[in-house]
């Protein structure tokens, strides 16, 4: 039957570092949603722009974050809710019934964690069909290689608390190395009600070849020699702030 309920039993967390320009696009796509996740917790690393004023009048709980895997594990730390929810600063939930879909899916299938395909908040066809193909292949290769991003991760807290969270060591891959410790304990798959809509920022800055052969490297890398400690891929963390 499906959740009939004011506030859905999910918490939601958002690394942020100087994010001012796509936060407010996020935030007013969960304030849309037919029904309100029960909290939004940003943590953020001493953003030096409006971020956090802009998640206070959002009504979001701010707290101290860091890089992306130590930002998740603090907010994962006061959440309240049952459920988490993972997602980056630049996507968007793409339509108004996102949240109370996903929940009911992952609910019906008895998932511990989960995500959506991803379809890019871009116009071009090359942009539609890069998505697409990543959608594929995540699709084909989930069952020994399974990978979410970490724009977009929904996962039982217990299932956090028991694998000891994301692992701050990581420089890269923390997300795909979470989702490997997550299906020892837990069952995972894909949603199929809903995408998550993508920023195309960084195929924007880096160009669309060189972030191709990129994640490339890094897919590889992970597979064949595991975790990334050092930061052989030139990744940075707000890197495309210029102000």
């Amino acid at each position: 039957m499906p959740i009939k309920l004011m506030r859905l039993p999910i918490s939601i967390i958002i690394p942020t570092f100087n994010e001012e320009q796509y936060l407010p696009k996020l935030l007013k796509s969960i304030q849309r949603q037919t029904v309100s996740p029960y909290e939004i917790i940003v943590a953020d690393n001493n953003s030096i722009d409006q971020t956090r004023q802009i998640a206070r009048q959002f009504g979001c709980k701010v707290i101290d974050g860091g890089l992306p895997p130590q930002a998740r594990n603090n907010g994962a730390k006061i959440a309240t809710q049952p459920i988490l929810l993972f997602l980056d600063a630049d996507i968007i939930l793409s339509t108004n019934d996102f949240l109370e879909k996903t929940i009911q899916e992952m609910t019906d299938k008895k998932l511990s964690i989960t995500s959506c395909f991803m379809i890019p908040l871009s116009k071009s066809g090359i942009d539609k069909f890069i998505f697409m193909f990543i959608n594929f292949f995540y699709n084909l290769t989930k069952r020994f290689f399974p990978k979410i991003n970490g724009f977009c991760i929904f996962v039982r807290k217990e299932i956090h608390q028991k694998i000891n969270g994301f692992d701050e060591s990581l420089l890269l891959g923390e997300d795909y190395d979470y989702v490997k410790r997550a299906v020892k304990v837990g069952r995972f798959d894909y949603l199929r009600c809903c995408k998550i809509a993508v920023s195309i920022r960084r195929l924007s800055e880096e160009g669309r070849i060189k972030m191709a052969l990129k994640y490339t490297a890094i897919v590889l890398y992970i597979f064949i020699f595991g975790k990334i400690k050092k930061n052989f891929f030139n990744y940075k963390f707000g890197g495309h702030y210029n102000k």
